[in-house]
């Protein structure tokens, strides 16, 4: 049975830069105006409201907007956050106030992979919708059909090995079928812990200082994508 390539987005498939140089301050510029247009939605409101009852019953859409641009001066990884970032970004995609890019080595691989008869998931701390746009809007176009199966914090923290053992089972396959992408070194641990094989993408862009030996923790190591074998 074909491998199933389970990928991190930010310092895996996209550089860190675009998220932390482009899509979070948009966001940050962005929010004040999106909930005073859209605040009274249900699909915003929700989130709104969680933030509001878990910062002690916040009344005022202004202060949990606030809130919610410190979480961003943060990189906080919460989920209502993530969930609104995504409502906000959509509008700036749509827009084409931006476009995804992507390391020029991956679109290749991907197309290979998924022509080969690999499945392809993503699994990152961005929200669902968010991780659609992206690859919806690369400058090489809709990927979104590549994939099989999107995933973010819902289904569990990226450094627990139980995310991964659920993510794997949604997707109808074995741990050991399954080989998961990420620059982070922890995430890969709870990924193997869990039973599936990794991979740690090491960016010379992210990370110019290689990380072998001790610091890759015995996961295996490549710097393109082009380099794995599924």
């Amino acid at each position: 049975m074909k491998t199933t390539i389970l990928t991190d987005i930010e310092g895996t498939t996209s550089s860190i830069s675009f998220v932390r140089d482009v899509l979070f301050p948009y966001a940050r510029r962005a929010l004040p105006a999106f909930v005073a247009a859209h605040g009274q939605e249900p699909g915003v409101r929700r989130w709104l409201d969680q933030v509001a009852a878990e910062e002690g019953g916040i009344c005022q859409d202004e202060v949990i907007v606030e809130t919610l641009q410190g979480w961003i001066d943060q990189d906080r990884k919460h989920t209502a956050l993530k969930a609104l970032q995504g409502m906000v970004w959509e509008a700036g995609y749509r827009h084409r106030d931006f476009t995804a890019p992507l390391y020029p080595d991956v679109v290749p691989a991907l197309h290979a992979w998924h022509a080969a008869g690999h499945g392809l998931a993503v699994y990152s701390s961005g929200s669902v919708p968010a991780q659609k746009l992206l690859f919806a809007h690369t400058e090489a176009g809709d990927l979104t059909p590549l994939f099989r199966g999107f995933f973010d914090t819902e289904v569990g923290h990226k450094r627990d090995a139980d995310s991964y053992r659920l993510i794997a089972d949604r997707l109808d396959r074995s741990v050991g079928d399954v080989v998961f992408l990420s620059d982070v070194v922890a995430e890969l641990d709870a990924a193997r812990e869990a039973g599936m094989r990794t991979v740690l993408l090491d960016r010379l862009e992210d990370y110019p200082q290689p990380r072998t030996g001790d610091a890759a923790n015995g996961h295996a190591r490549a710097t393109s994508f082009a380099d794995i074998r599924p």
